[in-house]
């Protein structure tokens, strides 16, 4: 059955907006029609006080970034825990950990050992690409197909569809390829040709993002999530909104 699809914001999106004012932040994704956004804990911001904002926008958590590993893992989980975050997202691993198979199989069991933490906790874990996972092994197959492989399949995937179409994929044919792990859509658009290349509003670059969202049929949220853009950040996601049918902001 196919799930119906709601859409949130990532709020590394508005890092510097938050920094600056959280709530005055907040009420601008509330107005936007997000009624969700995926939690990143930014400098200088606890989980209760950022809870406690997200409340008083009336704004949910659809899942949270963080790393869950290591002596900050019980951290990390009880930060998602304060959050209501269902799902803990790993939002980066070092490209370096791409570079071989050997590489790609220690990184997997790494996560494979979060999962059971994770799990443990009563949550459920993920995984966000960025472009390098696609680089050619060894013997010539693409690291994050072994990495997939070989992950829990308990594992979720946050398939971010710009990155795979910077790698050179098929956002669309990658999406359905997973199927039913892909439970995140990361959604971003722009040139797609180099990783420091601005990106812009929903519908205004080259990813083909309509096709990516209809391949997606067990993704039941899809989130916005814009690192830089020539434009103010404010203005891609306010257009980003409307691009996705959602109330824009005044």
């Amino acid at each position: 059955m196919r799930v119906t699809p709601r859409f949130g914001l990532q709020l590394y999106t508005l890092r510097e907006d938050v920094a600056r004012d959280l709530d005055d932040s907040l009420a601008f994704v509330a107005r936007c029609g997000f009624p969700a956004v995926e939690a990143a804990l930014l400098p200088g911001l606890t989980a209760r006080a950022l809870r406690s904002a997200l409340d008083r926008h009336a704004l949910r958590v659809c899942s949270a970034h963080a790393l869950p590993f290591g002596d900050g893992a019980d951290r990390a989980l009880d930060d998602a825990q304060a959050l209501g975050a269902p799902l803990v997202v790993v939002p980066f691993a070092h490209p370096e950990r791409f570079a071989s198979a050997s590489n790609v199989a220690a990184l997997a069991d790494e996560l494979n050992a979060a999962a059971a933490l994770v799990r443990s906790r009563g949550l459920r874990l993920g995984y966000h690409n960025h472009f390098w996972e696609w680089r050619a092994l060894e013997d010539g197959s693409a690291a994050f197909d072994a990495f997939v492989s070989r992950l829990d399949p308990a594992v979720e995937l946050e398939l971010d569809v710009y990155w795979a179409r910077t790698a050179g994929r098929d956002p669309a044919a990658e999406t359905t390829r997973l199927g039913a792990r892909v439970t995140r859509l990361h959604l971003k658009d722009g040139p797609a040709d180099k990783p420091e290349s601005p990106m812009t509003a929903l519908g205004d670059g080259v990813v083909d993002l309509k096709a990516a969202i209809a391949a997606a049929a067990h993704a039941d949220w899809m989130l916005v999530e814009l690192d830089q853009c020539a434009t103010s950040m404010r203005e891609a996601v306010r257009r980003s909104a409307e691009w996705l049918g959602l109330r824009a902001a005044s």
